[in-house]
């Protein structure tokens, strides 16, 4: 590992040779197969279907992993995927997800796709993505990824194949012979020939490809980004962005003898990259406990003993998951952790402190992104960390903060002061980040620095801090509140566990503050307390919420970031029904309109006043129609 303190071991790293003189392979296949020969035993996946630190796990050593990705990218080529054909897999964790992602990169361009989507949404990405094969789930208790599968494909003709995983194989003693007996029953409406992935894989060659592995640089990924905006759009990453990210962790955070304990999805960049392919990079061993991770069942409860089981010496993690985990005593022996990494959303001060002072142990918070192929900046594991930023620009990674003006100019942001931040790095694809060529527009300044849509500022020592999104903002009569002040002030109260600011409708500002929260466990506290702390606690006037709501469960996605147009959804709702109120009409639903946002639909209770309604609903921006 090279030393990684300050942003002085960054820039001689750096200067050491341009990053294209660096002895790497060219694709995932020649990477995975380099690490094999050097670590042959040594663990590089393990897995438990359930929770417990005692429960069964299934490992796969380097050499292991290497002969299943071998003989599973011999099957795809056989089922007509070549390079430019797409193998998409609907998955929990298991011990096949990160093999099918591999392969799928080897044999052509792997597209993962978030199991919690609706059948709609995964067949707009199947047809998106032109996919040929799908690699899910075969039916089993608790989880509907197979009907769901057999849904998108009946919707997405092009899927010629369906490859299906059976976790039953992870199960010991009686609860294996019990799931065949109370298996959901799921009855295709599609014509994809479907096929089991133990019976198809093993009987192919797992000792080399059957194939030519061309060694030259192409999009081997497809990843949808389905993060806070509700509809997906699919980013096209390349063997070299993979790369990249693997050369990372494996140059400045891991080697052969670290466990990292990862419970983020593998249909994540977060899991794929920084995790999965830093362990490819260095020969450090990836744990995955359970299919849901951090919402598998007893995880939260077992987490510690998990640690201790595994000897964890970096555990990979989100805000809200470290929100979580701190309502549990710490249980085991973690002395074996080194640091944790955290990503995905903003770190609270107050969860840091609460952190270090339960485990002993660090956060070191970093930042990436779908579209960069992940890795832009983290805070140095052994170095200065900033608690609230993410650290300092990765080598090779060059970050600029720029405004632009409304006649489309670019200005260079000073010190300190917020603009969009833009990224340049082997991570970065120009000009053809997403699939949708539309969606590529007015995507890059200066042609190479992709403008993240997330605002931020970079301070004197150089390191990054992110203020909050660009579309997040929340803009009351013109002027711009950041919501994060909002949820950092809500959070600093002892009662709440998460918080999700936005903008709801007003027909005056455009805009007011609001806040919804989620109360830690067996908390108490009122919504007019939680308004006082606000008051006490948020020093702009204009971003204390007009309207604090406490809810049983904020909405979050697979990686735990709030989901904020569920809570936008509420919102409107609740406006424009007070609004109407007397008019005979209501909010029937609020849908995602492409073109137009959040809709609200309207339905009629008996006789109806439309003139009201377009007079009252014509006061606010928001859209609206007759359901």
């Amino acid at each position: 590992m090279t030393r990684f303190i300050s942003y002085d071991d960054r820039n001689a790293l750096e200067a050491e040779m341009p990053y294209q003189a660096r002895d790497l392979p060219v694709t995932i296949y020649g990477f995975l197969a380099r690490t094999a020969e050097r670590f042959p035993d040594r663990p590089a996946i393990s897995f438990q279907l359930l929770s417990g630190p005692g429960d069964h796990a299934t490992t796969l050593t380097w050499r292991e992993l290497l002969e299943r990705v071998t003989e599973t990218a011999n099957l795809l080529r056989k089922l007509g995927v070549g390079p430019t054909d797409t193998v998409a897999y609907l998955l929990p964790n298991s011990i096949e997800t990160p093999v099918v992602l591999l392969a799928g990169a080897t044999a052509g361009i792997v597209n993962p796709i978030n199991p919690l989507l609706d059948a709609q949404q995964i067949a707009g990405i199947l047809r998106e993505t032109r996919a040929k094969v799908l690699v899910t789930l075969r039916a089993f208790p608790k989880t509907d990824v197979a009907q769901k599968a057999a849904e998108a494909v009946a919707n997405a003709p092009g899927v010629t194949h369906v490859i299906e995983i059976d976790l039953n194989r992870h199960l010991r003693g009686l609860k294996r012979f019990i799931v065949p007996l109370i298996r959901p029953r799921v009855k295709p409406r599609h014509k994809a020939k479907v096929l089991n992935f133990e019976a198809a894989t093993s009987a192919e060659k797992h000792t080399r490809l059957d194939f030519e592995d061309v060694q030259q640089d192409r999009v081997a990924a497809f990843f949808h980004t389905g993060g806070t905006t509700g509809t997906p759009k699919v980013a096209q990453h390349k063997y070299s962005g993979m790369i990249y990210n693997g050369w990372l962790g494996g140059t400045l955070l891991f080697d052969e003898t670290d466990v990292l304990m990862c419970p983020l999805p593998m249909f994540h960049v977060f899991a794929a990259y920084p995790v999965l392919m830093s362990c490819i990079a260095s020969g450090a061993h990836v744990v995955m406990p359970t299919p849901a991770g951090y919402r598998g069942e007893g995880v939260f409860d077992n987490f510690w003993k998990l640690i201790e089981r595994w000897q964890a010496t970096f555990l990979i993690t989100v805000p809200t998951a470290i929100s979580a985990l701190m309502q549990r005593p710490v249980n085991a022996d973690v002395s074996s952790l080194k640091t944790a990494i955290s990503g995905s959303a903003p770190l609270p001060i107050e969860l840091y402190n609460r952190f270090k002072s339960a485990t002993g142990v660090e956060i070191a918070e970093g930042y990436g992104l779908t579209e960069a192929t992940c890795l832009v900046s983290c805070n140095p594991v052994d170095g200065i960390k900033k608690v609230g930023s993410v650290g300092i620009p990765l080598p090779y990674s060059h970050v600029r903060i720029l405004n632009h003006d409304d006649s489309g100019r670019v200005h260079e942001c000073p010190t300190d002061v917020v603009g969009e931040i833009c990224v340049a790095n082997p991570g970065v694809f120009p000009g053809s980040t997403y699939t949708e060529a539309d969606k590529n527009h007015h995507l890059f300044a200066e042609d190479i620095y992709l403008r993240t849509g997330d605002l931020g500022r970079l301070d004197a020592d150089g390191y990054l801090w992110i203020t909050g999104r660009a579309k997040d903002l929340i803009i009351r009569g013109g002027h711009n509140i950041d919501p994060a002040e909002i949820e950092e002030a809500m959070l600093s109260h002892p009662a709440v566990a998460f918080a999700g600011a936005i903008g709801q409708p007003d027909s005056f500002a455009g805009e007011l503050p609001c806040v919804y929260v989620e109360l830690v466990a067996g908390a108490s506290v009122t919504e007019s307390d939680l308004l006082e702390h606000a008051k006490a606690h948020i020093h702009e006037r204009a971003a204390i919420p007009k309207h604090i709501e406490i809810l049983p469960e904020l909405p979050k996605t697979a990686v735990g970031k709030i989901f904020k147009p569920d809570l936008r959804r509420l919102a409107i709702k609740r406006v424009y029904d007070a609004a109407l109120s007397g008019t005979g009409a209501h909010v029937a639903e609020v849908v995602e309109d492409k073109k137009r946002g959040l809709v609200a639909r309207l339905a009629r209770e008996g006789s109806v006043d439309e003139n009201a309604v377009r007079a009252k609903l014509g006061e606010f921006t928001r859209p609206w129609d007759w359901a």
